[in-house]
């Protein structure tokens, strides 16, 4: 059972730490470096950091397998961990928010970028394909918060058993 849980709180802790990284340190780090050449700057720093976000998405589903296993594995031998049914929740709801942002927003995300030609920041505010953008990524953005507030609650759960 030890095993089980240590494999679980890893999985929790790339996840979240991961999260915490990308959101807090990578991403502005990079726009601020990258993208204070210009706009093509500015394009290249969104290029780099939607390949990093993405290779993070496959990451991410190697932890929720890991952490969906432990709780299956230790719900099945028993004795299951508290709130059993919770943790299966959240971890289905973390995995949810992760896989529709990789394999759904992401590629729109993408898409319009390529559609624009250019960076996002230099069309007019008002310009539809730029609100657009602005929609998607503030959707994106906003839906990592499942996988970080749920990861936390597992994590305190984790260290309650």
């Amino acid at each position: 059972m030890l095993a089980l849980r240590f494999a679980a709180v890893l999985g929790l802790v790339f996840w979240v730490g991961g999260l915490a990284v990308l959101g807090a340190i990578a991403a502005p780090a990079v726009f601020e470096v990258v993208g204070a050449s210009g706009a093509d700057g500015r394009a290249l720093a969104g290029a780099a950091f939607g390949e990093t976000l993405s290779r993070f998405h496959s990451a991410t589903y190697i932890c929720a397998a890991v952490i969906i296993a432990s709780l299956a594995v230790r719900g099945l031998l028993g004795p299951r961990p508290r709130h059993f049914s919770i943790r299966v929740l959240i971890s289905t709801l973390m995995v949810a928010a992760s896989a529709w942002s990789g394999f759904v927003l992401i590629p729109r995300i993408q898409d319009a970028q390529r559609t624009l030609g250019a960076s996002p920041s230099t069309l007019a505010a008002s310009d539809p394909r730029r609100v657009e953008f602005g929609r998607l990524h503030g959707l994106s953005t906003s839906l990592q918060l499942i996988p970080l507030l749920g990861g936390l609650a597992l994590i305190f759960f984790e260290l309650k058993d």
